[in-house]
């Protein structure tokens, strides 16, 4: 695995979603409690940025349709989106997240 620093974990919302940019790739890593989870910030049905959407738990909606993607493995929970999201695995060190875009799930 090869993990790049994504954010401060200070800068991520509990509940919430935040924006970054890693190795040139769009991706939002959205914190439930003590968990950081990355997601490719796109909606894979219109191609929308997905932390412009609301979360909660591990879920994230894309504000344009409504699509919903558990953060965890990217699968749709819904339509109108039937291809999955890719996430990454992520890491926390000291106050650091680390994300690791080697490897994409989904």
């Amino acid at each position: 695995m090869s993990f790049t620093e994504a954010a401060q974990l200070a800068d991520v919302p509990d509940g919430g979603v935040l924006s970054v940019k890693v190795d040139g790739q769009e991706i939002a890593l959205v914190r439930d409690g003590d968990d950081v989870y990355a997601i490719r910030d796109e909606c894979s049905h219109a191609s929308i940025p997905l932390s412009e959407g609301e979360v909660e738990g591990c879920e994230i909606e894309c504000w344009l349709h409504g699509s919903r993607f558990d953060v965890r493995t990217g699968k749709p929970l819904n339509l109108p989106a039937t291809e999955p999201v890719p996430t990454y695995s992520t890491q926390i060190e000291g106050e650091t997240v680390m994300v690791d875009l080697s490897t994409p799930r989904s």
